[in-house]
Formats: C-alpha cells, structure tokens, sequence
C-alpha cells in the first residue's frame, strides 16, 4: 500500500467515524400562508436562521388559498421534531388542530414567532400552549417584571390589553440564565428594529419567561417590563415562543437567530448544544447578519 493510499483510506476513516458521532438532523415544519405580517419575507428567513445552524431540516407548509382545499388541510405532524408557526390567520380544520394538540401532548416541539401568537384568541388548548397572546385587556393574566426584577400577575381585566408603540432598537434582559435556551448569554443585549409588544393576555399557566424587555412610555409603552421569550411544557412536549421578529430586517438580528436556534433544538430535545456565537449582540450594539440569498 502506497503511503498516498493510506492518507486516503486513514481520512475516510475519520470521516466516517465523524459523521457517526455527529448528531442528527431536526426535522422542522414552518407553517405559514396567512399573517398580518409579511411571511413571504420572513419565512426565507426564518429557513436560512435554521438551516444556518447544521442541525436542521426543514420543510414549509403554505396553507391553501382555496377554501375547500384549506378546509382539508391536515399536515402530518408526527413526521417531524418541531413545529414553527409563522401562522396568523383562518382557524386551522378540525382535524388539523386535533392532529397539532396530539403532536405536541405526545413530545412534539413547538417554536412560535411573534405574530403567530396573535393566532386563534378562541382555541383553549392554543392558549394554553402559548400561554400569553395578542388579546384584549379581559381576556386572561397578564404578566410583567418589575424594577426590582420581581414577576407581577395581573389578573383578568387589570391593565392595558396587547399592543406595541413604534418600532426601535431595545434591550432584552435575560431573566433566566439557566434555561438551555439563554444560558451562556449577556445579561443584557441590544436586538435590532422590532415592535416592542406590551399587554400580552392568556392563562400563562406553568409558564418560564426568559427574557423580558422595558416598554418605554416615549416609545408608546407601559413603562413595565414586558416577556419577550417564554417556554411552556404541554404533555409531553415543550413550547417556545419569541415575541420578536416582526419583519425579515427584525429577523436578522443576530440575537433573535440564535434564540430561535436554540429554542427550535430545545423545543425537540429538551437541551440545547448550539454555541452563542461570535457576533451576538452585546448591550450598547445591534449585530446583524446577512441573511438573504
């Protein structure tokens, strides 16, 4: 055997041992089709975010324009490890929304991006999953922080319902630094232009929030500390939720990547091995990335 040869044979070698130890992909389904938000934009994002990190799969699935096919919508759920919803519009069939609930109780994961968490006010099992909404002020809790960094709920009917001032740059506070999901990131850090939202309503039961950010009154805000990332078990299976991400220049944020990321491979797995990057965002600079082919 030629010395030559024998490089050849030793890389292969390595490379097959490499792969074997690699971990497998993750399959995501991104559900998108209607939204009072530009899913046309931000879905190509939301696919490169995820395909960027090499541990994921993914597949989008656009709802029907026809209303009879629509009405037969029914994806199969159990063929993947995560759900993202980039979704807000017609309520979902029957049976689509029986197969969602049994997905997620039997350890499907689930990611919900901004506005799809204005979706489906009258699905209680949505609700529950989500735990905070888009919903008027008597529709359920509220949750906030305040100064002191202590969680306050406000019950049903109590203080403003959702809504948002205009869009700017603000700063997330990481509230939980031992969730898989933030741990090993600053305290503090600046996300790009965004819609800041305040007054989220729902049950907001066994809910985890992780990071919050300060609804500034000369922003149009309610001078109260509002979530920003929050987790919720439901069954068996675990669901994240990032109220950011409003438009694809949102989206680019290299600190609103990483959460969903992080909280896509959570949401599958229970754990988190993905890195905070080099370029994360640090308190006083919004990082931005490329993210358009």
């Amino acid at each position: 055997m030629t010395r030559k040869l024998a490089k050849l044979i030793l890389v292969l070698m390595l490379t097959i041992c490499a792969s074997a130890f690699a971990e497998p992909k993750l399959n995501v389904l991104i559900i998108d089709g209607q939204n009072n938000h530009n899913w046309r934009a931000t879905t190509p994002i939301l696919q490169r975010i995820l395909k960027d990190a090499d541990l994921f799969t993914v597949e989008v699935a656009t709802s029907p324009a026809d209303d009879e096919e629509f009405n037969k919508w029914d994806p199969d759920f159990a063929a993947y490890d995560v759900v993202l919803s980039n979704y807000n519009g017609k309520m979902w069939p029957e049976s689509m929304r029986e197969g969602f609930e049994k997905f997620v109780a039997d350890g499907g994961g689930v990611v919900i991006v901004h506005a799809a968490n204005n979706a489906f006010s009258g699905w209680k099992e949505y609700n529950e999953m989500i735990g905070l909404g888009w919903r008027g002020a008597g529709f359920g809790d509220r949750v906030t922080f305040n100064d002191e960094g202590k969680s306050v709920r406000t019950s049903k009917g109590g203080g403003p319902g959702a809504g948002h001032g205009p869009q700017h740059d603000f700063t997330i506070i990481v509230r939980d630094d031992s969730h898989p999901v933030t741990r090993g990131m600053p305290r503090e850090w600046l996300h790009a232009k965004d819609e800041l939202y305040h007054g989220q309503r729902g049950p907001a039961a066994n809910m985890e929030i992780l990071a919050t950010a300060y609804s500034a009154k000369d922003k149009g805000g309610t001078e109260a500390h509002e979530p920003m990332i929050w987790v919720i078990p439901y069954g068996k299976g675990r669901v994240f939720t990032t109220v950011m991400g409003h438009a694809d220049y949102s989206m680019t944020c290299s600190g609103f990547a990483t959460t969903v990321q992080r909280g896509a491979q959570w949401a599958a797995t229970d754990k988190v091995t993905l890195k905070i990057p080099d370029d994360f965002p640090s308190t006083d600079k919004v990082t931005v990335r490329d993210l358009k082919d």
